[in-house]
């Protein structure tokens, strides 16, 4: 008896399959920062991208025959989405990372559709519906619960609303770069953009790392085995391969049913916190977490819908 998955259900494994990658990031980004004080956001996210940029060179190359009749203005607005997108956004992040907890991180993290949304009305000068209001209501007053807790339970160093400031930087700055990829994703296929904006982030990150630190090789030689692992884990697992499982997903179920799915990114990353960083939610911020989610489901789903 031979045992086979549907087109539906192997979409779904891979959309859980992403989610459950994405939501270790904070989780191996938060246990090399606790190996060794060399580690900064800056030097764990050259590891990441050295580690993820052979792939996505590779799929450059493979979809070069797309990148024919380009205007320069495509090409720089690319360059400028990827390090928008996977290089000031990321490296933000991680920054954020060194103050706050990776359940908090995540969750503030899971507003950018809503920010999406919010910068689109700006821009088209459009009134905003009663249901988004409340999906808004729901996400920022949920991650409000959360940030206000945490900081009211957890003892910081002075720097809280300095690592919430820079992760919900990071948020704007992702959403802005989604703001900027129909058009891109149209002229250069989604392939062949999605390797060429992350190469172009990959190197902006390296000569970054390069710039700001006084002895690299030196600095590289230091590091524990076990941090040089973790930069190839987030390369590898974090970055390159739920990538490849999203897109995956999205062609047999399409975006708006993996978003869904996805959506339970966000618990999972604080389970795992939980479990593997010894972090705590006590009902009040499980509560925020769920309106957070809610909230922002609210408006994804209503995107997609308005999209097809």
């Amino acid at each position: 008896m031979t045992f086979s998955l549907s087109s539906t259900q192997l979409g779904s494994l891979f959309a859980l399959g992403a989610a459950f990658l994405f939501s270790t990031k904070a989780i191996f980004i938060k246990q090399a920062y606790a190996l060794s004080p060399l580690v900064d956001g800056t030097v764990l996210m050259a590891l990441r991208m050295a580690s993820a940029l052979p792939f996505f060179l590779l799929l450059c190359w493979l979809n070069r025959k797309h990148s024919q009749n380009i205007t320069l203005k495509d090409w720089g607005l690319l360059v400028f989405a990827g390090l928008l997108g996977y290089y000031f956004s990321s490296w933000l992040d991680f920054s954020g990372l060194m103050y706050i907890s990776a359940s908090l991180e995540r969750i503030i993290l899971f507003l950018y559709p809503t920010l999406t949304v919010l910068a689109s009305c700006a821009i088209y000068k459009q009134k905003l519906s009663v249901k988004s209001l409340i999906a808004i209501a729901l996400s920022y007053g949920g991650t409000v619960i959360v940030m206000l807790q945490e900081q009211s339970t957890v003892t910081h160093e002075g720097n809280f609303w300095l690592g919430v400031s820079l992760v919900f930087a990071s948020a704007i700055s992702f959403a802005a770069y989604l703001l900027l990829t129909p058009r891109l994703i149209v002229r250069f296929g989604s392939w062949n953009f999605t390797g060429l904006a992350l190469s172009v982030a990959c190197i902006g990150t390296l000569t970054h790392f390069l710039i700001a630190t006084p002895q690299p090789l030196t600095l590289l030689a230091q590091l524990p085995r076990e941090i040089i692992g973790y930069g190839i884990a987030l390369g590898l697992l974090v970055t390159v391969l739920p990538t490849i499982l999203i897109a995956q997903s999205i062609s047999r179920l399409g975006a708006a049913q993996s978003a869904m799915i996805g959506s339970i990114g966000p618990i999972l990353t604080i389970i795992l916190a939980v479990a593997l960083l010894g972090e705590q939610m006590n009902s009040i911020q499980w509560f925020g977490c769920i309106l957070n989610i809610i909230g922002v489901m609210m408006i994804t789903l209503s995107k997609k819908k308005l999209a097809s």
